[in-house]
């Protein structure tokens, strides 16, 4: 099999400036309508990336729990590789893969730790095996086997067998608030269509991009 030869049109549609609204978050709440109402697979889904001590880039996939007109917001251990990465530098990017549609959405800002009772709050939301999956995983950390993970759900499993299971201290959630954000279309002949909002002081400069 040659990967030179896996490839195809992108025919599905266009975007222009015309069609472009002029808030990206409005944009962006439309693409997500119209990604959720197309039910493609994981609609939320963002890969996070971040650039450690090293300078050395990581990415990973998470869930886009919220957004509106501060940002978009995503929970995690804040002992993982992304929250040590963060504490270190903030300066984020996010990519919404919607791939089936021919779209992505890219959006570079800063990321911002969420007030604690927003994160009990979201926590308390979450499914009990969930929960328990926060108290479970030192995320990011070296383990011996698969087994060794199964018995630490097990051991909390056990701890917080009655009563309310109460949210992690090293558990938490960031708001990227965004400075840029790219709105991708797949096109004819590779012809993209690209708009880029940059943040400015009288709102948002918006750019149709070569691509």
């Amino acid at each position: 099999m040659s990967l030179e030869d896996n490839r195809r049109e992108y025919d599905y549609g266009s975007l222009n400036r015309a069609s472009l609204l002029d808030n990206p978050y409005k944009q962006f709440d439309l693409w997500m309508k119209q990604a959720l109402e197309a039910n493609i697979q994981d609609p939320t889904a963002m890969s996070v990336a971040t650039v450690g001590s090293k300078n050395q880039p990581s990415q990973r996939m998470v869930l886009l729990k919220q957004f509106d007109n501060r940002g978009f917001v995503f929970y995690t251990n804040l002992e993982s590789r992304k929250a040590i990465d963060i504490k270190q530098n903030a300066r984020v990017s996010l990519h919404f893969p919607w791939l089936q549609l021919d779209r992505q959405v890219i959006v570079g800002g800063q990321a911002e730790p969420l007030p604690r009772a927003e994160v009990l709050k979201y926590f308390l939301s979450r499914p009990i095996e969930s929960q328990l999956g926060a108290w479970a995983s030192k995320q990011s950390t070296v383990i011996s086997s698969r087994q060794v993970l199964e018995q630490q759900f097990s051991d909390v499993k056990e701890k917080f067998s009655t009563g309310e299971i109460p949210l992690p201290d090293f558990w938490g959630g960031y708001l990227v608030v965004p400075d840029e954000i790219e709105f991708w279309q797949g096109g004819e002949n590779r012809l993209h269509d690209r708009f880029s909002f940059e943040r400015d002081k009288d709102g948002w400069a918006i750019n149709r991009l070569s691509p």
